[in-house]
């Protein structure tokens, strides 16, 4: 079953959440929809090295979504680069200037 997931913030403990694969014995953070895009606004892993993260981009990648980590740690820039994200600049309405944003489309193999 394919779950409708709304455009807006995804919490830790929801049923889209769960469906992601984003629970709260892994991570924590949120997430968000816009359109056909989940941004990674925060994350925690509970456990690093294990995989989770991994998995969770899979997964978002295999139901058709693309992936956006808005300005990331050091350390996640490392794991953006060798999960083959891209750095990019986009406009912000909100701060009114470009921000930093790692992307990753669905289609990238």
């Amino acid at each position: 079953m394919i779950m409708n997931i709304p455009d807006g913030q995804i919490k830790l403990g929801t049923p889209v959440a769960t469906y992601l694969g984003f629970t709260p014995d892994k991570f924590q953070g949120y997430l968000w929809r816009r359109g056909n895009r989940i941004t990674i606004s925060l994350i925690i892993s509970r456990h690093p090295g294990q995989g989770n993260l991994s998995s969770l981009f899979e997964r978002i990648l295999s139901l058709g979504y693309d992936i956006a980590v808005p300005t990331p740690s050091n350390r996640m820039c490392a794991i953006l680069k060798a999960k083959g994200f891209v750095q990019t600049w986009e406009w912000a309405d909100l701060y009114q200037e470009h921000v930093e944003l790692w992307v990753k489309p669905r289609s990238t193999p």
